[in-house]
Protein backbone atom coordinates (compact mmCIF):
# COMPACT_ATOMS: atom_id res chain seq x y z
CA UNK A 1 0.00 0.00 0.00
CA UNK A 2 1.23 3.34 -0.92
CA UNK A 3 1.07 6.18 1.54
CA UNK A 4 -0.61 9.21 0.03
CA UNK A 5 2.07 11.75 0.79
CA UNK A 6 0.01 14.61 -0.48
CA UNK A 7 -2.70 13.90 2.11
CA UNK A 8 -0.13 13.53 4.90
CA UNK A 9 1.52 16.77 3.79
CA UNK A 10 -1.85 18.55 3.78
CA UNK A 11 -2.62 17.23 7.29
CA UNK A 12 0.78 18.35 8.52
CA UNK A 13 0.23 21.80 7.01
CA UNK A 14 -3.21 22.02 8.58
CA UNK A 15 -1.77 21.00 11.97
CA UNK A 16 1.05 23.53 11.67
CA UNK A 17 -1.44 26.24 10.66
CA UNK A 18 -3.76 25.33 13.53
CA UNK A 19 -0.85 25.34 15.96
CA UNK A 20 0.23 28.73 14.67
CA UNK A 21 -3.33 30.05 15.02
CA UNK A 22 -3.54 28.71 18.56
CA UNK A 23 -0.20 30.26 19.39
CA UNK A 24 -1.34 33.59 17.92
CA UNK A 25 -4.63 33.41 19.86
CA UNK A 26 -2.69 32.56 23.03
CA UNK A 27 -0.43 35.57 22.52
CA UNK A 28 -3.39 37.84 21.75
CA UNK A 29 -5.40 36.64 24.79
CA UNK A 30 -2.31 36.86 26.96
CA UNK A 31 -1.92 40.50 25.92
CA UNK A 32 -5.62 41.17 26.65
CA UNK A 33 -5.36 39.47 30.04
CA UNK A 34 -2.30 41.57 30.89
CA UNK A 35 -4.20 44.76 29.98
CA UNK A 36 -7.20 43.62 32.04
CA UNK A 37 -4.86 42.85 34.94
CA UNK A 38 -3.33 46.33 34.76
CA UNK A 39 -6.76 47.96 34.62
CA UNK A 40 -7.93 45.86 37.56
CA UNK A 41 -4.83 46.73 39.58
CA UNK A 42 -5.45 50.43 38.91
CA UNK A 43 -9.11 50.07 39.87
CA UNK A 44 -8.16 48.32 43.12
CA UNK A 45 -5.64 51.04 43.94
CA UNK A 46 -8.16 53.79 43.20
CA UNK A 47 -10.83 52.04 45.27
CA UNK A 48 -8.40 51.71 48.18
CA UNK A 49 -7.45 55.38 47.96
CA UNK A 50 -11.10 56.39 47.76
CA UNK A 51 -11.95 54.23 50.78
CA UNK A 52 -9.06 55.77 52.74
CA UNK A 53 -10.21 59.29 51.91
CA UNK A 54 -13.79 58.44 52.92
CA UNK A 55 -12.62 56.85 56.18
CA UNK A 56 -10.54 59.94 56.99
CA UNK A 57 -13.54 62.18 56.24
CA UNK A 58 -15.77 60.11 58.50
CA UNK A 59 -13.21 60.01 61.30
CA UNK A 60 -12.74 63.75 61.03
CA UNK A 61 -16.51 64.28 61.32
CA UNK A 62 -16.70 62.03 64.38
CA UNK A 63 -13.68 63.75 65.99
CA UNK A 64 -15.25 67.17 65.41
CA UNK A 65 -18.51 66.08 67.02
CA UNK A 66 -16.61 64.56 69.97
CA UNK A 67 -14.74 67.84 70.48
CA UNK A 68 -17.98 69.80 70.34
CA UNK A 69 -19.53 67.41 72.88
CA UNK A 70 -16.58 67.90 75.25
CA UNK A 71 -17.02 71.67 75.02
CA UNK A 72 -20.76 71.37 75.66
CA UNK A 73 -20.17 69.09 78.66
CA UNK A 74 -17.67 71.58 80.08
CA UNK A 75 -20.19 74.41 79.64
CA UNK A 76 -22.91 72.29 81.27
CA UNK A 77 -20.58 71.54 84.20
CA UNK A 78 -19.90 75.26 84.67
CA UNK A 79 -23.63 75.98 84.51
CA UNK A 80 -24.32 73.24 87.06
CA UNK A 81 -21.69 74.73 89.37
CA UNK A 82 -23.31 78.15 89.06
CA UNK A 83 -26.72 76.62 89.77
CA UNK A 84 -25.30 74.88 92.86
CA UNK A 85 -23.93 78.19 94.15
CA UNK A 86 -27.31 79.86 93.60
CA UNK A 87 -29.02 76.91 95.29
CA UNK A 88 -26.69 77.16 98.26
CA UNK A 89 -27.55 80.85 98.63
CA UNK A 90 -31.24 79.93 98.50
CA UNK A 91 -30.74 77.26 101.18
CA UNK A 92 -28.95 79.70 103.45
CA UNK A 93 -31.74 82.23 102.98
CA UNK A 94 -34.39 79.57 103.66
CA UNK A 95 -32.56 78.43 106.80
CA UNK A 96 -32.28 82.03 108.01
CA UNK A 97 -35.97 82.51 107.34
CA UNK A 98 -36.83 79.33 109.25
CA UNK A 99 -34.68 80.41 112.20
CA UNK A 100 -36.16 83.91 112.10
CA UNK A 101 -39.66 82.48 111.96
CA UNK A 102 -38.92 80.30 114.96
CA UNK A 103 -37.40 83.12 117.00
CA UNK A 104 -40.23 85.55 116.27
CA UNK A 105 -42.32 86.05 119.42
CA UNK A 106 -45.49 85.66 117.41
CA UNK A 107 -44.47 82.19 116.24
CA UNK A 108 -43.42 81.16 119.70
CA UNK A 109 -47.06 81.23 120.61
CA UNK A 110 -47.81 78.78 117.83
CA UNK A 111 -45.57 76.28 119.45
CA UNK A 112 -42.84 73.86 118.68
CA UNK A 113 -44.74 72.23 115.84
CA UNK A 114 -44.50 75.41 113.76
CA UNK A 115 -40.76 75.49 114.39
CA UNK A 116 -40.37 71.87 113.28
CA UNK A 117 -42.53 72.51 110.20
CA UNK A 118 -40.35 75.45 109.14
CA UNK A 119 -37.19 73.36 109.59
CA UNK A 120 -38.70 70.41 107.70
CA UNK A 121 -39.73 72.67 104.82
CA UNK A 122 -36.24 74.17 104.71
CA UNK A 123 -34.67 70.70 104.67
CA UNK A 124 -37.16 69.49 102.05
CA UNK A 125 -36.35 72.46 99.82
CA UNK A 126 -32.64 71.74 100.17
CA UNK A 127 -32.99 68.04 99.28
CA UNK A 128 -35.40 68.72 96.40
CA UNK A 129 -33.07 71.34 94.98
CA UNK A 130 -30.08 69.01 95.27
CA UNK A 131 -31.95 66.19 93.50
CA UNK A 132 -33.17 68.57 90.79
CA UNK A 133 -29.56 69.63 90.23
CA UNK A 134 -28.44 66.00 89.91
CA UNK A 135 -31.23 65.27 87.43
CA UNK A 136 -30.42 68.40 85.43
CA UNK A 137 -26.76 67.35 85.14
CA UNK A 138 -27.76 63.84 84.05
CA UNK A 139 -30.25 65.23 81.55
CA UNK A 140 -27.70 67.67 80.11
CA UNK A 141 -25.12 64.92 79.65
CA UNK A 142 -27.64 62.51 78.11
CA UNK A 143 -28.93 65.19 75.76
CA UNK A 144 -25.44 66.20 74.68
CA UNK A 145 -24.49 62.55 74.12
CA UNK A 146 -27.65 61.85 72.14
CA UNK A 147 -27.30 64.90 69.92
CA UNK A 148 -23.61 64.17 69.39
CA UNK A 149 -24.42 60.61 68.40
CA UNK A 150 -27.08 61.83 65.99
CA UNK A 151 -24.77 64.40 64.38
CA UNK A 152 -21.94 61.86 64.16
CA UNK A 153 -24.24 59.36 62.47
CA UNK A 154 -25.45 61.99 60.02
CA UNK A 155 -21.85 63.03 59.31
CA UNK A 156 -20.69 59.48 58.71
CA UNK A 157 -23.77 58.60 56.68
CA UNK A 158 -23.57 61.54 54.32
CA UNK A 159 -21.76 61.00 51.06
CA UNK A 160 -18.62 63.02 50.49
CA UNK A 161 -19.23 65.67 47.84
Amino acid sequence: MAVPWKAVGAIVLVLIGAGSAWQFQDWRYGKQLAEIGKAQALAITEAGNSARVEEQRRQSAVNKEAGDAREQNEAATVDAGNADVAGDRLHVAASKFAVAACSDPGTAQRGASATRAAMVLSDLLQRADKRAGELAVAYDRARIAGLTCERSYDGVRSVAR
